[in-house]
């Protein structure tokens, strides 16, 4: 019997027999920040602090990883969430005339939390 059906075998009673439905977590995805040798460090904390909400400390760690490695993660968010923060961190980029980049790649998923889910 498919979910939802009634089964009036019961006499008066009706039962109705549902299936248990697994709620699959939506997929997420890291906001990435580029160096690049025009925007200012001071841009880029701002940047962090309010569009990503980091505090200022975890702002200026963020700033250094990208200016130290090349690149270093703002946040990770659903994709409607991260296309939003980098259009909106595209767009305030341009009106200050620098060509911070942003790129989003899928969050890989965590072996252990996986198991733990099982």
């Amino acid at each position: 019997m498919a979910t939802g059906d009634y089964d009036n075998t019961e006499g008066d009673v009706v039962v109705e027999h549902r299936t248990a439905q697994k709620v699959q977590q939506p997929r997420l995805y890291r906001v990435i920040l580029h160096n690049d040798d025009y925007t200012t460090r001071d841009f880029v904390v701002d940047i962090l602090q309010s569009v990503f909400r980091k505090d200022e400390q975890e702002a200026v760690q963020i700033m250094l990883l990208v200016h130290t490695r090349g690149q270093g993660v703002a946040g990770v968010y659903t994709r409607e969430i991260a296309e939003t923060k980098i259009h909106i961190v595209t767009l305030l980029s341009r009106e200050e005339e620098f060509p911070l980049r942003l790129t989003m790649e899928p969050e890989t998923p965590d072996p252990d939390k996986d198991e733990a889910a099982s």
